[in-house]
């Protein structure tokens, strides 16, 4: 009896932890906040320069420094559509998303909520990144679900769901199977806490734009020059952007797009 009320309090601590999206949620908003201020930061020298880049580009397009990074490294992409897939998985699994019985319904069901967003994420990182890295990207995704569905159909994992009583599915799955449920929680974890952070923390200070580096017919006074600027938003026919040349927000015309988005060395390099 024991033996049991230590499982029941075990599965009770990773249903609570799956239903606030477990160690994934927490790493994803703290770098969502702590990714895009240290890239901004990086790039154009910090201190007051930060401050004006961010007023520069409204609250309305903060984001846009986080998706310029995603959308530019494709290692960083994949690995975060990889980890956003399976805390998304978890979250609903704890809801009672993945069928615990057998039968073709329940097998069907478990098929589609288990194949449609890897497909999906693998469309998107193909699109971005070429098919190599969605298919990569996809059959990444695709197998750390597994290890969800195996634990859930097990009563290892048991969904949150009032006025209903746990009980064992009576689902056994293979030794080779359960084994590799254990290896895929290692994986997720690895990949969610050690290698996502570390990957956008390398590519927050590698020295590039989040964004395009235009040249522009930048007007002073009654001088006019040409400036290399960050582009941080549309203005009628010009840019605005912080002007790597006199380090401020300048207002741009005549804008031609640089092909290197290189600002500085990266962190490691200086």
């Amino acid at each position: 009896m024991g033996g049991g009320t230590e499982q029941d309090r075990h599965a009770e601590q990773v249903e609570q932890a799956d239903r606030k999206g477990g160690p994934g949620h927490t790493v994803l908003v703290a770098l969502a906040l702590a990714v895009p201020v240290t890239k901004v930061a990086y790039t154009v020298g910090g201190g007051d320069a930060v401050r004006d880049v961010l007023v520069g580009m409204e609250p309305g397009n903060w984001p846009d420094v986080l998706l310029g990074m995603v959308i530019t490294d494709p290692l960083l992409g994949s690995v975060l559509a990889v980890v956003v897939s399976r805390v998304v998985f978890a979250l609903f699994a704890a809801r009672g998303a993945v069928p615990p019985g057998g039968g073709i319904a329940g097998t069907a069901r478990r098929a589609a909520l288990t194949v449609v967003n890897p497909l999906a994420v693998a469309i998107i990182d193909a699109c971005f990144f070429g098919p190599w890295w969605g298919l990569a990207t996809g059959l990444a995704a695709y197998a750390l679900r597994q290890g969800v569905v195996v634990e859930y159909r097990t009563g290892r994992r048991r969904p949150h769901r009032h006025g209903t009583a746990h009980q064992d599915t009576g689902y056994r799955p293979p030794s080779w199977l359960r084994r590799a449920a254990g290896v895929e929680q290692w994986v997720a974890l690895s990949l969610t806490v050690a290698v996502l952070p570390c990957l956008a923390f390398v590519s927050a200070l590698d020295g590039q734009a989040w964004t395009s580096i235009v040249e522009c017919r930048v007007t002073d006074g009654t001088e006019t020059r040409t400036d290399r600027l960050i582009e941080l938003g549309r203005e009628g026919d010009g840019v605005v952007g912080w002007s790597l040349d006199s380090e401020q927000i300048s207002n741009g015309l005549g804008c031609t797009s640089e092909e290197s988005r290189y600002v500085r060395e990266p962190w490691w390099r200086t």
